[in-house]
């Protein structure tokens, strides 16, 4: 039976990049699951790719269908911005073994949803330092800028991945992302060990 891989961090940590490293890795085959969101696309990113990007009505509809596995919302500086994974037949265990970028509320959902022997946790850390600095560049590279939104949530991933938090969710080991070769290494040599 085939496992899903959540790469989990608080923003700017790296996990977009590791994801995609990982995604591309032909010995590790992977299939990406592509999550729903209802906030607006940024620059360069691709409906399908790094999202489907919905509306709040499209919503509903998975909902009233049964189809959402997981949902999280945040309120932003720019409303309410809703963030999910759907039951649409993205998933067939039968046969593959996946990846997805996620938070610590969603992998406790897609564990109760598939159960806990198939969904992986890898969570990957930076100081807030590093990861202020990332997310100021590329804040900066969007058309319009949303610093307090870059501060609001900043500040809510270290209530959202708090040590508690992580504790709770059994989190015990952490993928340092100081050096992205090595962090790499490291993750790959874990998803090894449970892929069949």
């Amino acid at each position: 039976m085939g496992k899903i891989f959540c790469l989990m961090g608080k923003s700017n940590c790296g996990k977009d990049t590791i994801f995609k490293i990982l995604k591309n890795d032909k010995t590790l085959n992977l299939k990406p699951v592509v999550t729903y969101t209802t906030r607006p696309k940024r620059v360069n990113e691709t409906d399908g790719v790094e999202y489907f990007f919905i509306d709040e009505e499209k919503l509903v509809n998975y909902k009233n269908l049964g189809k959402v596995i997981e949902e999280r919302v945040y309120n932003t500086v720019r409303g309410k911005w809703y963030y999910c994974t759907i039951d649409d037949g993205q998933i067939q265990f039968e046969s593959e073994n996946y990846i997805l970028i996620t938070t610590l509320e969603a992998y406790e959902n897609l564990k109760k949803y598939f159960g806990e022997k198939n969904v992986i946790p890898i969570y990957i850390a930076v100081d807030d330092g590093m990861r202020l600095e990332r997310a100021l560049k590329r804040e900066r590279e969007q058309r319009k800028p949303e610093y307090n939104e870059l501060c609001r949530r900043f500040l809510a991933d270290n209530i959202d991945f708090s040590e508690e938090k992580l504790k709770a969710c059994n989190i015990a080991y952490k993928y340092e992302n100081y050096d992205l070769d090595l962090c790499v290494k490291k993750i790959k040599n874990c998803m090894t060990k449970f892929i069949v």
